[in-house]
């Protein structure tokens, strides 16, 4: 293929984070040029040496650089319950024998995409502190950025991190409204269509079954991050950020549905909400081709086809 779509990846890995490293890596219509990371479900230090961990269990070493360890303007909100100490409990990966870039997530990006004869995609994972930050210091690049596609929020489902807001967007609330008042397209897989993307007990069989590198990795990310969403109820496991990745390579998966988003950053209870405008009339202009379902056996089947692709 010939026409692959240049991306950069900005994460925080994460169980889901590094499932979606493995479905973009194998995904031959993506042309990854770099990972960069941020502090979220844990900290910098951590999610830094976990990407690179997931890369080099997976035989690939892109440029990868540290950003923010610490959203614009509140203190760090991390996940320990759902992801563990290290931020990938249940696994243990050899440690990658490379080093990251010196620059910064946000500079690294910056001359990437200047360098790029075509527009770069972002694909963001986690709070996007350090997309904020690369359109805040350079603000003329938003027009080389040809779309984002993000995993956050939620515009039906409520929250999971509060009542009101999802993780990725209640961390770094600031962030994420400068993301979304910037004019970039954006595609937006929230909870309502993230909950819906389970991978149920049979797929999870099929992985062990076939025992490749990316197949035990993924395999054991899911028996893991299975015990929290178990006990929340849920028949599966959600794997939320794969979502990002497959409906920028496969958006024939995903129903969605154009919409205006606000992010709330002063309410008391409602933070991090991320506000979608229902009405029939005088409606917003659209800033966000939000995912409001998807073919959950055939975005399944790309992540295990993904996975058995690493032998």
């Amino acid at each position: 293929m010939t026409d692959k779509i240049p991306v950069i990846i900005d994460c925080d890995p994460g169980h889901d984070d590094a499932m979606a490293l493995v479905l973009a890596f194998a995904n031959q219509k993506l042309d990854i040029r770099a990972v960069t990371v941020t502090g979220g479900n844990q900290t910098l230090a951590k999610t830094l040496r976990n990407a690179k961990n997931v890369l080099h269990c997976l035989g690939k070493q892109p440029l990868v650089a540290a950003g923010a360890d610490k959203p614009l303007c509140r203190d760090l909100q991390v996940a320990p319950n759902v992801h563990g100490e290290t931020g990938l409990d249940g696994t243990n990966l050899a440690e990658a024998p490379w080093s990251e870039v010196k620059e910064s997530a946000w500079e690294l990006t910056h001359r990437l995409i200047e360098e790029s004869e075509k527009p770069i995609t972002l694909i963001t994972l986690g709070p996007l502190t350090n997309i904020a930050i690369l359109l805040s210091a350079y603000p003329k690049i938003r027009r080389r950025i040809k779309r984002i596609s993000l995993m956050g929020g939620s515009v039906l489902a409520g929250g999971n991190w509060t009542s009101a807001a999802e993780f990725n967007i209640v961390v770094d609330p600031e962030a994420a409204d400068i993301v979304f008042t910037s004019g970039i397209p954006i595609t937006m897989c929230g909870l309502d269509v993230t909950h819906k993307a389970m991978i149920l007990p049979p797929e999870l069989a099929e992985l062990k079954q076939h025992g490749g590198r990316a197949s035990k990795l993924v395999s054991e990310l899911v028996d893991f991050y299975w015990i929290f969403h178990s006990n929340q109820g849920f028949a599966g496991a959600p794997l939320h950020d794969p979502c990002a990745v497959a409906a920028l390579a496969a958006p024939e998966l995903f129903t969605m549905r154009d919409m205006h988003i606000d992010i709330e950053t002063r309410g008391t209870y409602t933070t991090g909400m991320t506000l979608a405008d229902h009405r029939m009339w005088t409606k917003a202009p659209p800033n966000a081709s939000v995912c409001l379902d998807l073919n959950r056996p055939a975005f399944i089947r790309l992540l295990i086809d993904a996975c058995k692709s690493y032998g």
